[in-house]
C-alpha cells in the first residue's frame, strides 16, 4: 500500500472519514476537542532568524527510555474498529518511528500481542493505560496482566471514573483484556444513581496510594487539571502527571488542557515530568505545549486517522509528519533541541 502525497497529519482526516461508517466516525470525533485545538492554534510564536541550529534534534529521555521525538501515541480504545490490524499496527508504527505507545485498558487486542509487536519491531515495550476496574481485586488482576506482558510504565486515568462504550460495538470487537463486566452498584430506592451508584465503585486518593504500592514501574496519573491534584499525586509517590481534559469527552465545559498546563508545571516545580494531552494536531502544537512546560505530548485522533486509512504505514507517516513540522517550528524559533523550547519562543505580548 502506497502512502498518499499529503503535507500534514490533518490531511489524513478526510481519508479516514471515507473509510469509516457513520457510527464509528462519530465515536472517534466525539467530545469538545475543538476548544483544545483553538487554544493551541491561537498562541503566537516569536521567530528567531540567524540562530545556529544545524545538527539539532528532537530526542529526549523519559522515565528511563530514550525516544526519538516527544509524540506519545495516546491510549485509544477499540482500535480494530478503525483497521483490522488495530493496536498491533499502532505498535509497529511507534517502534518504527522510535517512539512510544500507550495501550488502552479497552484495547481490542490482547496486551501481550501488542507488546510483542512493538519489541519485535525494534521498539520499546509500551506503556499501559489503566482504568479502575470497580474494585481493587479486579484492578490488580488487570495491572498484573499488563506487567506480566512486559509493559514498561502504568498510566492511571482518573478523569473518567465510569468508562462505558458510547456506541454499539460490532460482534467481533470488544475489550479483550477485561474480565466480564461486574454488576454496577445499584442505589437503594430514592438514592442517587451517581453518588450511591456509579461513584461507589469509582477510585479515590486512597486507591491511588494503594496502586502505587502494587508496582515498581513508573506510575503516572492522567486527567489532572488542578495543581493541587498534581502535587497530591506526586506526594503519594507517582512519577509523573498527564495534564488532560480527556479531549472534552467526559465533562462538558471542563478547563482546557493548555490553560491548566502552566499552573500545574509551576506547582510541580520540576519534581516530575508533566505530559500534555488533548488537541495536539501538529508539530507546532507540540512546541506550544512544551513552551508552556510539557515534557512530551500525547497524540490521539490524528494517528487514528492514519490508522483508519493506511494501517501501520499511515500511523508511521503521521508521526513523521508531526516530527518534521516540530523540527521546522523549532528551527524557525531558534531551538536546536527540546531543552531550548521554553517560554522564550512565545510572543512576549501574550501571557502564559
Amino acid at each position: 500500500m502506497s502512502l498518499p502525497l499529503i503535507d500534514r497529519a490533518s490531511d489524513y482526516m478526510p481519508l479516514a472519514r471515507e473509510r469509516l461508517d457513520e457510527a464509528t466516525w462519530r465515536y472517534l470525533q466525539d467530545g469538545d476537542g475543538t476548544g483544545n485545538e483553538h487554544a493551541l492554534s491561537e498562541v503566537r510564536l516569536m521567530p528567531r532568524p540567524l540562530s545556529a541550529v544545524a545538527g539539532g534534534h528532537t530526542r529526549l529521555r523519559l522515565f528511563g527510555q530514550d525516544l526519538a521525538h516527544p509524540f506519545l501515541l495516546a491510549p485509544v480504545a477499540y482500535q480494530r474498529l478503525f483497521h483490522a490490524d488495530g493496536e498491533v499496527a499502532t505498535a509497529m508504527a511507534a517502534a518504527a518511528q522510535g517512539g512510544q505507545q500507550l495501550i488502552s485498558s479497552l484495547a481490542s487486542t490482547d496486551i501481550q500481542t501488542i507488546v510483542q509487536a512493538a519489541v519485535e519491531g525494534g521498539g520499546l515495550a509500551p506503556w499501559f493505560q489503566l482504568y479502575w476496574q470497580r474494585d481493587r481485586q479486579r484492578t490488580q488482576r488487570l495491572l498484573r496482566k499488563a506487567v506480566d506482558a512486559g509493559c514498561s510504565a502504568i498510566v492511571f486515568t482518573v478523569d473518567a471514573p465510569v468508562k462505558l462504550a458510547t456506541m454499539r460495538l460490532p460482534a467481533d470487537i470488544r475489550a479483550v483484556n477485561l474480565e466480564a463486566e461486574a454488576h454496577a452498584a445499584v442505589p437503594v430506592e430514592g438514592g442517587s444513581l451517581v453518588f450511591d451508584g456509579w461513584m461507589v465503585q469509582a477510585p479515590t486518593w486512597d486507591d491511588v496510594a494503594w496502586l502505587r504500592a502494587q508496582t515498581t514501574l513508573p506510575l503516572l496519573i492522567k486527567g489532572v487539571l488542578h495543581p493541587d491534584d498534581a502535587m497530591r499525586a506526586l506526594d503519594l509517590g507517582c512519577d509523573g502527571v498527564v495534564v488532560s481534559n480527556h479531549g472534552g469527552r467526559v465533562l462538558e465545559g471542563a478547563a482546557l488542557s493548555l490553560a491548566a498546563l502552566p499552573r500545574v508545571v509551576a506547582r510541580v516545580a520540576g519534581r516530575a515530568p508533566v505530559l500534555f494531552d488533548s488537541g495536539v494536531r501538529g508539530g507546532r502544537d507540540a512546541l506550544v505545549a512544551m513552551a508552556h512546560g510539557a515534557a512530551a505530548v500525547l497524540l490521539g485522533r490524528p494517528y487514528i486517522w492514519g490508522l483508519a486509512s493506511h494501517g501501520a504505514l499511515g500511523v508511521a507517516h503521521v508521526i513523521r509528519l508531526m516530527r518534521d513540522e516540530l523540527e521546522m517550528t523549532m528551527a524557525l524559533t531558534g531551538c536546536a533541541t527540546l531543552a531550548d523550547v521554553t517560554a522564550q519562543v512565545l510572543d512576549a505580548g501574550q501571557p502564559l
